[in-house]
């Protein structure tokens, strides 16, 4: 009598899926361990160029030594030691100068998501995209995206004070905590909604739930849809949120109004009905109180400074349904954030004149 496959069926597949599981874990630990050598060896080499070779010297003669030592490296290391290659090392070394933030990142992030943050010369920008790319798990290729999006430049944080922005990136950086000024923008591209210049609200509003993926992309991290066109009944009335959101990161609900004209005074009032009505009768325990966002097509930065809209949890951003010239969205953005910033260091400083 032959023995009993106890193997057979239901368990074999149960038996050879475990076993994919564990190789395909075992694979993925070795690429991060073998990354994370290779990057702390790539910053090493850095180190080596830019303190033994470069240190007080001209440009001209960096450069010579680098295509020399490139060419020795290449003949017994391949390419991956080219010149190229040892410039990024070097300016890896020159942006990280202390090998255990080194070592953080190098168990979290690529060489490649690495060497596109390293060219980044504002240093707090440079921050900003290291700690979403780890918090959110950006690939290099979203990173790229983001980038060129120039996602930093449309987040109300990038209009606060440094100080500010340096607090908020550590609180995520230590805590893994991300606050709503990471997160909104201004102003939203909607490029991928394929509107004319002529449309009505509901023609916005259809064109966002058909693109729902794209939009929750823009939205940025966190985003699920809840409901369209939610209803309230307030006394005898019944009032309608355009979109409603829920973010996990953030802990919260998030309210949307669509406008096809400019931000106006009265839209306040409105939203902060909705976000009364929704901490009253949607908001969970534990969960911090609704976010709104009022989207239109154009607003008068001083009416909203002296409606204190941030203190109401509220956000008023601009969205655009054509993208400009990335020179022209650059300089708008460029603008924006330096008019905002003087406006809050203003503020603050008792002495200084109202811009």
């Amino acid at each position: 009598m032959e023995p009993k496959n106890v193997y057979a069926g239901a368990t074999a597949n149960s038996l050879v899926s475990d076993i994919h599981a564990l190789i395909s874990e075992a694979k993925a630990g070795l690429a991060a361990t073998v990354n994370s050598a290779l990057t702390i060896l790539y910053w090493r080499v850095g180190r080596r160029i830019r303190s033994e070779i470069l240190q007080g010297e001209r440009a001209s003669y960096g450069e010579q030594i680098i295509v020399s030592l490139a060419h020795q490296l290449e003949a017994d290391q391949g390419r991956g030691f080219g010149a190229k290659n040892l410039r990024h090392m070097l300016r890896f070394a020159e942006v990280f100068e202390d090998e255990k933030i080194v070592y953080a990142v190098s168990r979290q992030l690529s060489w490649t998501h690495l060497r596109s943050l390293i060219y980044i010369d504002d240093p707090l920008k440079r921050e900003f995209y290291l700690e979403m790319c780890r918090s959110e798990g950006w690939s290099t290729r979203t990173l790229q995206g983001r980038l060129d999006s120039m996602l930093f430049e449309r987040t109300a944080l990038s209009r606060e004070p440094d100080e500010l922005l340096t607090s908020e990136l550590a609180t995520l950086r230590n805590q893994g905590v991300l606050s709503p000024n990471l997160v909104l923008k201004d102003p939203y591209v909607l490029d991928f909604l394929g509107l004319r210049d002529r449309y009505l609200e509901k023609d916005l509003e259809d064109a966002i739930l058909r693109e729902l993926e794209h939009f929750l992309l823009e939205l940025g991290a966190g985003f699920s849809f809840v409901a369209r066109q939610k209803r309230l009944q307030i006394d005898n009335n019944d009032f309608y949120i355009d979109l409603l959101f829920y973010n996990r990161r953030l802990r919260r609900l998030v309210a949307i109004e669509l406008k096809l004209g400019e931000f106006k005074a009265a839209d306040k009032g409105q939203m902060e009905l909705y976000l009364r009505w929704l901490a009253k009768y949607e908001q969970e325990p534990g969960e911090a109180p609704p976010l709104g966002i009022i989207l239109c097509t154009g607003k008068n930065r001083e009416q909203i400074e002296l409606l204190e809209l941030d203190q109401s949890g509220i956000h008023v951003a601009e969205y655009l349904v054509g993208l400009p010239s990335r020179q022209v969205l650059e300089q708008k953005l460029h603008e924006a954030v330096a008019l905002s910033r003087a406006r809050l260091e203003n503020r603050l400083d008792p002495d200084s004149a109202v811009i």
